[in-house]
């Protein structure tokens, strides 16, 4: 089970790749759901390769976003030079951009990103069917949920197991979108949901806030039992160290060492096994969302007594009893009951403050001296090492042959070959022997390499200096490294393979309706719409799938479109459907007759897509879905919560026991009808969540307020 670790900058590559990371995901600058990361410009991900190749690392690129046609053919450029370079792997979001790169890279390996919410075996089966090595599980799938994936497909399975959970499903999160137009499907999520909430019940706090995952000893032996490919952890944007002190703690846990975790002492917000088990509220922290730490003690007046070891340098800090900082310092002094001056004080121990701000409820430790020594002692001294061969020949009268060899990241053979300028003669004293021989090949120093021998063959009694068998030495693995190199680099000279923009035609459009309850479907009937679909469920849950409506004309999650049982359906516009390429990737399924285009693509973005096999559709009316959550976040059905910038929110549950977070003002674009039809939009759809049978009538007669959210402005 390999460790694919995050690097959001060129020293968290290093520390992860130091800690024993095999595989390393990290984005480009201007790309990739990071986009807020550091992240690296194109000549340092060229270095970077070559660092990580001649460690025996694959590199993979995070191009896990929804793009448009522009974006597409603008990556084109700097793509082309890393997979000359030898990039191993592109993490994908959109079935575009895929389409894309399979027909232009031949070789590339493409990952489907946990932000395509591929959710159960008949999903990652079609992944595997049109080309994908490997694809990521959702972060709310339980264990028997995963357990049972592995054993229905073949496709390479990545799991995270440690970092930030959304609360929303990856890629059917749109608040960020809504609100302020910074898409967390284009990599530049505000985080909404790490902001203060109120909910009608005036409970107040991190109400959609969830605590961080990790996984410990029984969770990695569990998933390494049934076979998965591959843990990934989340950090791009956190520092080096806790990169280094994460790794470091999954690479003892995968070799079998139940070791106890420092990440927290690294960075904390509340930690837990997130969906491993069962969904849970327990996996939410609505106390605080940002890094505090973690509490050292029970305080009485200003005697704190101790719940963790404690040193000089240590940093504290200190919280009411809202969990809001009053202040903070790092530890100069260390007085306890019975003791003064002390370098460090120990559980059990009663420590005395002096300077305690007023209203002082909690002592949280945010940062530790003694973890962050270790790990900068660490990385200062230890390296990732790629394994080599060393083959030894020495025969009288002949030159010294030696032959070293590895394995690139694509299983080829790469080998290197060297002889001595002179042949070996007899020894007049003691000769050479096997043992030292062998002793001088594997002492290889600063090397990206560790040695071993697998063979040496010589005659007795030769006399061969110590001084050539280590010059032999280092000629032939300095020419390895050079080859191993290389090995990676391919060549890219064809023409680019783009779909060009066919001009549009303009259509007659329809009146659709998305309805919630038989109400709303009598409501839309009297008024004449025809083609009506029922409300679905964005994810298919490997445990929920016989609770898929394979009936609905309209698929909203990618198992109901593979299986539905109608010769005509419509895609919902949760699956993010935004470029050419797209709808050229969907128009392949024989069923799918129309495409409702992703809410986040602007009128002119809608332009540039042009005319298409398949039909389009738009969203012209309906209350925003903000989030699609696993969690039941409510005590009602019906919840209404505010944020603190006045914005209001109606929390759903639905029949799976999901929470559907909606915005308080609907999205309206009905007088746009006539342009819309211009641009070629063959059907006008609806959606109704709580709306009345009487709201809906005001709305068909055009009584609704005009707004249209992203489809003017677009989204960052």
């Amino acid at each position: 089970m390999k460790i694919v670790a995050p690097a959001g900058s060129i020293e968290r590559f290093y520390a992860a790749i130091k800690a024993g990371a095999d595989e390393i995901y990290m984005g480009l600058k201007g790309f990739g759901a990071r986009r807020n990361a550091v992240n690296l410009t194109l000549d340092e991900y060229k270095e970077a390769l070559d660092y990580a190749h001649a460690r025996g690392v694959k590199v993979f690129l995070t191009l896990n976003t929804i793009m448009m046609d522009v974006e597409i053919e603008a990556i084109s450029i700097n793509l082309r030079e890393l997979y000359k370079h030898g990039l191993d792997a592109v993490i994908v979001q959109d079935f575009g951009l895929a389409e894309f790169i399979k027909n232009n890279y031949p070789g590339l390996e493409l990952h489907g990103s946990t932000q395509m919410t591929v959710a159960n075996h008949v999903e990652a089966n079609y992944l595997k069917s049109i080309g994908f090595e490997r694809v990521v599980l959702p972060r709310e799938l339980t264990f028997e949920e995963i357990k049972n994936i592995r054993e229905k497909t073949d496709i390479e399975l990545e799991i995270f197991v440690s970092g930030a959970l959304c609360i929303s499903y990856s890629g059917n999160c749109y608040m960020s979108s809504f609100i302020g137009g910074r898409s967390g499907n284009r990599g530049m999520c505000a985080q909404p949901c790490r902001k203060k909430y109120t909910s009608k019940d005036e409970e107040e706090g991190y109400l959609l806030s969830p605590k961080d995952q990790l996984y410990g000893y029984e969770e990695i032996q569990k998933l390494k039992e049934i076979g998965i490919d591959s843990i990934k952890l989340e950090g791009r944007m956190k520092e080096p160290n806790y990169v280094f002190q994460t790794v470091n703690y999954y690479k003892e846990l995968i070799s079998g060492k139940n070791i106890e975790e420092k990440s927290s002492d690294i960075f904390n917000r509340g930690y837990g096994t997130g969906y491993f088990y069962k969904s849970s509220k327990e996996i939410m922290n609505r106390d605080f969302a940002s890094h505090l730490g973690k509490i050292i003690g029970d305080l009485n007046g200003r005697e704190l007594k101790l719940k963790e070891k404690i040193i000089l340098g240590d940093g504290i800090t200190f919280l009411s009893k809202d969990y809001e900082k009053l202040g903070g310092t790092y530890v100069n002094k260390i007085d306890t009951k019975f003791d003064k001056n002390k370098k460090e004080a120990f559980p059990g121990e009663t420590l005395i403050l002096k300077d305690l701000p007023n209203g002082t409820k909690y002592v949280f430790r945010n940062y530790s001296k003694e973890v962050n020594d270790l790990i900068e002692l660490k990385l200062k001294s230890i390296d990732k090492k790629h394994l080599i061969k060393f083959e030894f020949i020495g025969k009288l009268g002949e030159k010294a042959k030696i032959k070293v060899s590895t394995l690139n990241n694509r299983l080829e053979l790469i080998e290197a070959k060297l002889e001595s300028e002179n042949l070996i003669e007899k020894a007049k004293n003691r000769g050479t022997t096997k043992e030292t021989i062998t002793e001088k090949l594997i002492e290889i120093g600063d090397t990206t390499f560790r040695g071993v021998v697998d063979s040496v063959e010589i005659d007795e009694d030769i006399f061969l200096p110590i001084s050539i068998i280590k010059q032999l030495k280092r000629d032939v693995v300095k020419e390895l490294l050079n080859k191993l190199i290389k090995s990676y680099r391919r060549q890219s000279d064809l023409e680019l393979q783009k779909l060009l923009r066919k001009d549009l035609i303009e259509k007659v459009s329809i009146l659709s309706a998305i309805v919630s309850n038989e109400e709303q479907k009598i409501a839309v009937e009297n008024y004449g719409i025809n083609k009506i679909y029922s409300k679905g469920f964005d994810v298919a849950r490997e445990g929920n799938l016989e609770k898929i409506d394979l009936k609905n004309k309209m698929a909203t999650n990618l198992y109901q479109a593979l299986e539905n049982k109608n010769e005509k359906i419509t895609l919902g516009w949760n699956l993010n459907i935004s470029n050419r390429y797209a709808f050229d990737h969907f128009s392949n399924l024989e069923k799918v007759d129309t495409i409702i285009v992703s809410p986040e693509v602007s009128f002119r973005r809608l332009e540039e897509i042009g005319e298409t096999t398949v039909k389009k559709a738009i969203l012209v009316y309906g209350k925003p879905r903000a989030m699609y959550t696993e969690l039941s976040l409510t005590k009602n059905k019906i919840d209404i919560i505010e944020n603190e910038q006045g914005d209001k929110f109606t929390v759903i549950e639905n029949s799976l026991g999901n929470s559907e977070i909606y915005l308080e003002q609907p999205l309206n674009i009905l007088k746009d009808r006539k342009y819309l039809e211009s641009i070629g939009i063959s059907e006008l759809v609806l959606e109704f969540t709580t709306e009345t049978p009487d709201e809906i009538k005001d709305i068909l007669e055009g009584k609704g307020k005009y707004k249209p959210y992203n489809y003017e402005k677009g989204v960052f």
